[in-house]
């Protein structure tokens, strides 16, 4: 990717209807496309524990060295996904979350 260094997206929190910040646009592209592979499209889905394991493979090791910092990441997109209608959320306990199928 060649956008500049200091690239933002702007995120929403399906959990504080109306909040807006914004994050590194890198590191969000980054852990939505591994996201995006990880999440299976049918129910039941995946837990958060579940979901920081999936990407790691998915992720550019010179982003995330070793999964570090993945979990933060993880909640930040899958926050926002869901917002965004991507990501359905299972009413479930624990929670699980899969993908809306393209």
């Amino acid at each position: 990717m060649n956008a500049p260094e200091n690239f933002r997206v702007t995120v929403e929190n399906i959990n504080v209807p109306g909040y807006k910040s914004t994050v590194d646009g890198i590191m969000y592209n980054a852990m939505h496309q591994a996201l995006m592979k990880a999440l299976p499209v049918e129910a039941p889905g995946l837990s958060t524990a579940e979901m920081i394991s999936a990407v790691v493979p998915f992720l550019p090791a010179e982003l995330f060295p070793g999964g570090s910092k993945a979990g933060w990441w993880v909640k930040c997109v899958q926050l926002d996904r869901e917002v965004k209608g991507d990501i359905i959320r299972e009413n479930c306990k624990p929670l699980r979350w899969h993908r809306r199928p393209d």
